[in-house]
């Protein structure tokens, strides 16, 4: 029997992952990385960071070529390739011009851009080293994805502060809503490198746990403002998302509906979304803040109540600039949660509130907040 096709209901059936927790296809292990020491760049004393180890991408997918790519492009080829593996889809059945690629980062390919411009400084804009350039736009991962698996269907990139994953999802899934695409390649993720965690340092975002050999209890104080600060991480995550019921296939769970904002009265929208329902599970993404002091936290407690189970954010997906989403449901997803109703909510952070103000270090996104979020209703199956 053929299976009845779905279109308003987007499954996630394939997943793929490059992270600290391992290059894999399928669900991550139930584990928790510990932060590593920083040493590809010297550091003024221990700096410590969530990192990838160093693989060969042609080891994983072989004949994979990725020697001129910034990392952030190789680990996206990876990501995809492994996802598409783990839905089980042979490309060659499929109309490669009907499948899309949507990929987010907050940061882009910034190892190469790093480079063109320590080039320029080094050597003057007459003698720069011009390679490093096309290869640090910030589409270059999501192109060189649709090159390799040979797609035509539509080719975005999402940058959208705090909520980049988020928001490529939703994308995601609206153009399988609107029958421009078959199937949707969907990768999220930031490299870090020397530059970017220097900046993070000097603007006082990074935990003390950045600082130390040793595990900091939770309630360590106050960095610049901000509550505890986060550990910087990378990774590069990817789902292959198919309308429900366009093939007989296993799936992880269903998207149903979403919605993002750049401002508003979240707890309303969000509410009326849901239409009164109150999901079973709320995943708090909270990129780049511990998920206890974040936005989204408050969020989450204002919308699903004192009963609902909200998964905090992991240490390991926060430390990932604004596209952590991805890597936060699949981590969400492993911790076998059971069926039912599932909500993702991330903010863009930008919303204050008076204890903010006041040098609390907190904010929140409720019923008063003006701030950016999104919002994912999801059926875990």
């Amino acid at each position: 029997m053929t299976p009845k096709m779905t279109p308003n209901l987007a499954a996630i059936t394939g997943i793929g992952s490059v992270s600290p927790y391992g290059v894999l296809a399928g669900l991550i292990p139930k584990s928790q990385p510990e932060p590593e020491s920083i040493t590809a760049w010297p550091t003024a004393g221990l700096r410590r960071a969530f990192l990838v180890k160093p693989f060969r991408p042609a080891s994983v997918v072989p004949g994979l070529k990725t020697r001129r790519l910034d990392r952030l492009s190789a680990w996206a080829l990876v990501a995809s390739s492994l996802a598409i593996q783990d839905a089980g889809i042979d490309l060659n059945q499929v109309d490669r011009s009907r499948v899309a690629v949507v990929f987010a980062t907050g940061l882009g390919c910034v190892e190469l851009t790093e480079a063109f411009y320590q080039s320029a400084a080094a050597n003057g804009w007459r003698g720069t080293d011009p390679s490093p350039f096309p290869e640090g736009l910030a589409n270059s991962p999501a192109s060189h994805v649709a090159l390799c698996h040979g797609l035509r269907g539509p080719n975005i990139t999402v940058g959208s502060k705090g909520v980049a994953g988020e928001c490529a999802l939703i994308q995601a899934a609206s153009l399988l809503r609107h029958g421009q695409a078959d199937l949707a390649i969907v990768l999220a993720g930031d490299t870090l490198t020397r530059a970017v965690d220097e900046w993070y340092e000097t603007a006082g975002l990074l935990s003390p746990s950045c600082y130390s050999a040793e595990p900091l209890p939770e309630d360590v104080g106050f960095v610049r403002g901000f509550v505890r600060g986060f550990v910087p991480g990378e990774a590069v995550a990817a789902l292959v998302l198919e309308p429900a019921g366009r093939r007989e296939m296993r799936s992880y769970a269903h998207f149903k509906t979403g919605r993002w904002a750049a401002g508003g009265r979240a707890v309303e929208s969000i509410g009326q979304m849901l239409g009164g329902s109150v999901p079973n599970l709320t995943i708090c993404t909270g990129n780049g803040a511990p998920c206890a002091t974040s936005s989204p936290a408050a969020l989450a407690r204002e919308i699903s109540g004192p009963g609902a189970v909200i998964v905090p954010a992991q240490a390991v997906a926060a430390g990932l600039a604004d596209a952590g989403a991805l890597l936060h449901l699949i981590l969400a997803l492993s911790s076998r949660p059971g069926s039912g109703p599932a909500l993702l909510v991330g903010s863009s952070g930008s919303a204050t509130s008076s204890s903010s103000r006041s040098g609390s270090g907190t904010s929140t996104l409720g019923s008063s907040g003006d701030g950016g979020f999104a919002a994912l209703l999801l059926e875990i199956a």
